[in-house]
């Protein structure tokens, strides 16, 4: 990386590179969300009345590159909550440089320090780029995911 890598929390001022982070990784995934979903969500990232929902920019120099969501929530399994990462992106210009790994890693220590030591993730099968970096840093599971 020739610019120094910086994974910061979300903040007010990140908006427009947020929502273009964001709909570029929606894109990937042939899906999209309405202008009132992009206001809720990114007030939700910011709000003090959400704690459990939350999310990072990668930003190299003054420019955003990535993104990472993550969301607490209780587990019937266990007494603490778990920690479920709902969205990573990392600008294809700079993939292979460390920032998907990065983000994830920033969402470990956080969910570490809340004491939410379990962080989950899903991901579409074809995601092959992705799975090798999630091969290397997580445990695959044999769960199957159903959808109403």
């Amino acid at each position: 990386m020739s610019e120094t890598l910086i994974i910061r929390p979300i903040e007010p001022g990140d908006k427009e590179a947020w929502r273009a982070l964001w709909t570029a990784y929606l894109e990937f995934y042939e899906s999209s969300v309405s202008d009132a979903v992009y206001d809720a969500t990114f007030e939700r990232l910011l709000s003090n009345n959400d704690p459990d929902q939350n999310g990072f920019l990668a930003v190299m120099g003054d420019t955003p590159v990535g993104l990472v969501h993550y969301i607490y929530h209780a587990h019937n399994w266990r007494l603490d909550k778990v920690c479920y990462l709902q969205d990573l992106y990392a600008d294809p210009n700079v993939r292979g440089q460390g920032v998907g790994r990065k983000l994830i890693e920033a969402v470990y220590a956080r969910a570490d320090t809340d004491g939410c030591p379990s962080v989950y993730w899903l991901t579409q099968d074809f995601n092959a780029e992705a799975r090798k970096l999630y091969d290397r840093i997580a445990n695959l599971t044999p769960f199957i995911k159903y959808a109403r």
